[in-house]
């Protein structure tokens, strides 16, 4: 009986604790009657161990109910949904150890309260399918998680980059790094790189590669940048140093089969990135750009050119370095997608370090704040469009102010055309906490160059009047208000 599973075990302690609290037995009681240690009850009821044949049969008795009937794995009386979240893939994929919790304090707290976690179990996935939530965006809501704890700082992956350069120094006078990372697959990992090899299935035209195990063939859109070649190479490269057989062979996360693949994505993601970006070099340009007297978005478009690399990956490596480095945890990072002939916006990437900041995404169908220069710039990207204009990075820098609070954030905003997308474009936004730390870091944090607005999250919850951007009416904001005169009068009624 050894072999048994963690659910099996978990369902057997469940079932034993529910019985012998239906029999208003103590630990002392049953042990008495089944002639099993207290601690060995205890050892069961939380899911460590599962007894032999011959113990389950005492323990039957003692209970009295049918072998079958305590070994069997189904549930009821209120544990149901229990049983299914202990069935469900999801839980099994649960990374709790990443997070330094164990299985067995999870089923405690299932244990103590069964029938109120069941309820709380089944409100959750209500929600998730009225949400239209899946699998894996739990996983990915796992995954933000734990880089938050982190501040989003790896230090063993950033040996692990340190120990791959040593190997393999990229050269300045060898040409750009697309060509050089390319020839290291070649060379040292035997891929085949085709680089056309998407042109054929206009289906995976808004991938950017998709590699094929068997004879380890990277297939190229066509449509690519030499920087986003650079990042995808330095990926795959990721992946074989970092030997992280587990993992998505599409450039993007399409459908994920386990928390794994997910965490092996971003660990190839941020190999890349710290491959082109490095933490010594970079570290010495963020802290001249933080002793800047002035704004100067210059700075950021040369980093982007002297670096080969795009803004996501500029401002994904700062929320690596900021924190750890520079002590400024107070951040978050967004990335917008717009589409331009429906003039919609949607988040498709998001970080939180230290706290829950103001701006996040919102899964209801409400219109962003336009105010924000996440949205304002898209805007003026698809203005420059219009007229004809080639257009690489736009950059802006503003100081947004919540309303309703005290917090006010600076936010470095980057837009650009979504390669190999044609018909989006897209905008990163790194937003810093002002705070006494960034004050005492950012030199420049006061120039009156960088304007202050006052946002909020949604149009719909904005009750910012005169508002000569917004996209839809304060419906929220009316609701609560008659919410509130309905309760005032039935206040004055005495009701």
């Amino acid at each position: 009986m050894s072999s048994k599973t963690a659910n099996e075990r978990i369902i057997f302690g469940l079932k034993v604790r529910q019985r012998r609290q239906q029999m208003g037995l103590s630990f002392s009681d049953l042990s008495e009657a089944s002639g099993l240690s207290v601690s060995y009850l205890n050892e069961i009821e939380k899911g460590k161990k599962f007894p032999k044949l011959e113990k389950i049969g005492a323990l039957a008795e003692a209970l009295r109910v049918p072998v079958q009937e305590l070994m069997s794995t189904e549930l009821a009386d209120g544990l149901a949904p229990v049983g299914d979240l202990l069935q469900s893939n999801f839980l099994r994929e649960l990374p709790l150890d990443l997070f330094g919790i164990e299985l067995s304090k999870v089923v405690e707290i299932i244990a103590t309260a069964p029938k109120r976690v069941g309820a709380f179990i089944s409100t959750l996935v209500e929600l998730s399918r009225n949400y239209a939530l899946q699998e894996e965006n739990f996983y990915f809501g796992a995954l933000r998680s734990y880089l938050e704890m982190h501040h989003n700082y790896f230090e063993e992956i950033e040996e692990d980059v340190v120990r791959f350069t040593d190997q393999h120094p990229l050269r300045a006078t060898e040409g750009p790094p697309a060509d050089q990372l390319a020839r290291l697959l070649r060379e040292e990992y035997r891929y085949e790189i085709v680089e056309n090899g998407l042109d054929a299935y206009p289906e995976l035209q808004d991938l950017r590669s998709v590699f094929l195990p068997q004879g380890r063939r990277l297939l190229l859109n066509s449509r690519l940048t030499g920087m986003q070649k650079a990042f995808q190479f330095g990926k795959e490269l990721g992946f074989q140093f970092l030997r992280l057989e587990q993992r998505a062979n599409t450039s993007s996360l399409l459908k994920v089969q386990s928390f794994e693949e997910a965490l092996n994505h971003f660990k190839a993601g941020y190999f890349s990135a710290a491959l082109l970006l490095p933490a010594e070099a970079f570290r010495a340009d963020l802290q001249r750009f933080l002793q800047q007297s002035h704004w100067n978005e210059r700075l950021l478009l040369d980093w982007l050119e002297r670096y080969q690399a795009s803004p996501e990956m500029l401002f994904q490596r700062m929320t690596n370095l900021l924190p750890h480095y520079f002590g400024l945890k107070q951040l978050f990072f967004l990335r917008f997608l717009h589409e331009p002939q429906r003039d919609s916006f949607r988040v498709d990437k998001e970080l939180h370090l230290s706290r829950r900041h103001h701006p996040h995404s919102n899964g209801l169908y409400e219109h962003y704040c336009r105010r924000w220069s996440s949205l304002s710039l898209l805007h003026e990207l698809d203005r420059r469009q219009r007229l004809g204009e080639e257009v690489g990075a736009l950059v802006a820098c503003q100081r947004a102010a919540y309303y309703g609070t005290h917090d006010e954030y600076l936010l470095f905003t980057l837009a650009r055309p979504a390669y190999p997308d044609p018909t989006h474009n897209v905008s990163v936004t790194l937003g810093l906490l002002i705070d006494d730390d960034l004050r005492k870091q950012l030199r420049f944090l006061s120039d009156p160059a960088i304007p202050r607005l006052e946002v909020n999250v949604t149009c719909e919850r904005c009750p910012i009047e005169h508002c000569t951007v917004r996209a839809a009416e304060p419906v929220v904001v009316r609701a609560k208000e008659k919410r509130r005169e309905v309760q005032r009068t039935l206040e004055g009624l005495g009701a």
